[in-house]
């Protein structure tokens, strides 16, 4: 699948390229640039998250691989038959997904884990070009509130139709859903806000929904 990536060095927030040079002078082996989209030829699932962690996926140059969230998310897909092979957290350790991939809201790592609305805006555009390549798609997975919102605004559609809440899922268009769980970061599930079984019980239902249709 050809997905919309930024490239290596996407001017378009001042403040993300100021410290993606800052990191690239600091950490000279890391990506450090935005991370691309991680996918199977022909997803029915596409995962969005926010945005890369700084010793994750801005390290690694896969999302969610090097960090706690990477982990659950990872562990849990190979659960549900999206993932095949041994998840090491670097990315040639031969895992490869099946029927899903994984992108982010915002490509670029942000300062302390929060993009600005100007950076959510300005790398809309990527989300809304890898929706439409993903043709194939049939189930949205939004990780947190600010990838929900990401994915109806890319979609042209109204917020308020379409409330966030842990496990809600709502219809858009073409027979595609949109699935909300809370973010799988280390502070979510050490504080109990979201356990494995509520993350299991989300992508129960995308199964559900996928094998149904």
């Amino acid at each position: 699948m050809s997905l919309a990536d930024p490239g290596r060095d996407c001017p378009a927030c001042p403040r993300l390229v100021a410290f993606r040079n800052h990191h690239r002078q600091l950490e000279r082996d890391w990506f450090n640039a935005p991370v691309p989209t991680f996918a199977a030829e022909h997803p029915r699932l596409l995962v969005v998250g926010l945005a890369p962690g700084l010793r994750g996926a801005n390290r690694t140059g896969r999302p969610f691989t090097g960090d706690y969230a990477g982990d659950l998310l990872y562990a849990t897909l190979k659960e549900f038959g999206f993932a095949k092979g041994n998840y090491e957290a670097r990315p040639d350790d031969g895992l490869t997904l099946i029927d899903a991939a994984i992108t982010n809201a915002v490509r670029c790592v942000p300062p302390e884990n929060k993009p600005t609305g100007a950076e959510i805006r300005n790398c809309r555009p990527f989300l809304l070009e890898t929706l439409q390549a993903a043709s194939s798609v049939k189930a949205v997975l939004a990780l947190g509130r600010i990838a929900h919102d990401t994915v109806l605004s890319a979609l042209e559609l109204k917020r308020s139709a379409f409330p966030f809440a842990h496990q809600a899922n709502h219809a858009l268009a073409e027979g595609v859903r949109l699935f909300d769980s809370y973010h799988c970061s280390r502070y979510n599930t050490n504080t109990g806000r979201l356990t494995t079984e509520m993350f299991q019980a989300v992508f129960r239902d995308i199964r559900g929904h996928l094998d149904a249709a």
